[in-house]
């Protein structure tokens, strides 16, 4: 028989309400494949009132919570208690405290693991949250092991670019998946190397599994009105934050002037960037620079695959799913030269240091001129989630 496993799904839950991340979807992605094989599954959660325990049934109404399907329930008043945060959030926990089997204060996690867990489960976190030694701790008194999927150590390489306060719980994170994990699970090698060197002593047991990708099917009737532009038109997807690199393109179209094709930059605002959102507060009402937060899955697939191409000038990425999207879509690619970018695109997309601006001009107004071929990235093979599990779940 198939070990249970125990899935942390506190990253979903503490991101209810919001457009879904990378992240977000890695961490659906086991949702929906646990729930799909015949093994014991249950979900963990970290709720502001202790630990939630979910069994199949559960984490199937979360599921289809997360995925607009069903409404989360109305928040009852245990929920409101704890003060400072969203509706949405409010909301999910009543769902998820409802459809709970377990329930326990932080203090009673391992008994309460014990109780509902058969000894030798397999503990996933695959969101980077909830990753603390009280959970680490009680997963190992309970017998379970412990697996982590890491996406990226770059807070600890770029701490400029975090948000304040964040850099410090990262590096302990880091620590503590280094020395207590029974196995790491890395989205690239690149994430591998760069995550191993940052251990100290003991490296645990890792393995490589690119992330799967499940590219979403264009409609532009989803696009709101004035998209897309009437003329040749780039797209950039991701957060507006400093890794970004917005301020590159920011430039770009700086030197290319009024005659410069549409910019669409995709993704809503971040953190430590007001010199970038200054200079988009300040872009007048006919510039072709123009911010689309929020759109659809299928529309923001529509814009991609209308477009010249995809700009990604970002300074450093653990896996790069928006690139690994747009080939899927037979857009074109053009991104800084990134090691693990070249890993995960290969030749289907094309490499320029943001050290070279002139390199940059050149293929923008190039592909602006000329249209991306109808039968563009044929050798492009997009990476299922099936392979990511027949790895990740043939080595337990």
């Amino acid at each position: 028989m198939d070990r249970a496993r125990l899935l942390d799904l506190t990253r979903g839950l503490r991101r209810a309400g919001r457009v879904a991340t990378g992240i977000d979807r890695v961490e659906m992605a086991y949702l929906d494949r646990f729930l799909a094989d015949d093994a014991p599954v249950f979900g963990l959660m970290r709720t502001a009132l202790g630990y939630v325990l979910l069994d199949r049934d559960g984490m199937a109404v979360f599921r289809d919570c997360m995925e607009g399907r069903k409404p989360w329930d109305r928040p009852d008043l245990i929920s409101r208690l704890p003060r400072g945060r969203s509706p949405a959030i409010i909301r999910a926990e009543t769902t998820v405290r409802r459809q709970a089997v377990g329930r326990c204060l932080p203090g009673r996690l391992r008994q309460t693991l014990m109780r509902h867990l058969p000894p030798g489960f397999d503990y996933y976190n695959v969101g980077h949250s909830n990753l603390t030694d009280r959970v680490l701790a009680g997963v190992k008194a309970a017998k379970g092991h412990v697996h982590v999927l890491v996406h990226d150590v770059i807070p600890l390489e770029y701490p400029l670019f975090q948000r304040e306060g964040t850099v410090g719980p990262f590096r302990q994170m880091v620590a503590r998946v280094g020395a207590k994990a029974d196995r790491v699970i890395y989205n690239s090698n690149d994430t591998r190397s760069r995550t191993e060197a940052r251990f100290r002593g003991r490296i645990p047991q890792g393995i490589v599994a690119h992330l799967g990708t499940v590219p979403p099917r264009p409609d532009p009737d989803e696009l709101p009105q004035g998209l897309p532009p009437d003329r040749p038109y780039f797209v950039a997807v991701g957060t507006i934050e400093p890794r970004k690199n917005h301020a590159f393109l920011l430039d770009l179209w700086e030197q290319m002037g009024p005659g410069a094709p549409s910019l669409i930059l995709c993704g809503s605002r971040g953190w430590n960037n007001h010199a970038v959102f200054h200079r988009l507060n300040e872009l007048p009402p006919d510039s072709p620079v123009l911010e689309r937060p929020g759109l659809s899955d299928a529309a923001l697939a529509a814009l991609v695959q209308g477009s010249r191409g995809l700009l990604f000038p970002t300074l450093a990425e653990g896996f790069g799913l928006p690139v690994v999207e747009a080939l899927a879509l037979g857009a074109r690619v053009l991104c800084n030269d990134l090691e693990v970018l070249r890993e995960i695109a290969g030749k289907n997309a094309t490499f320029a240091p943001v050290s070279d601006r002139e390199l940059w001009l050149n293929v923008i107004r190039d592909w602006e001129k000329n249209p991306p071929a109808v039968d563009g990235n044929r050798d492009f093979s997009v990476p299922g989630w099936s392979d990511h599990f027949g790895i990740v779940l043939r080595l337990n």
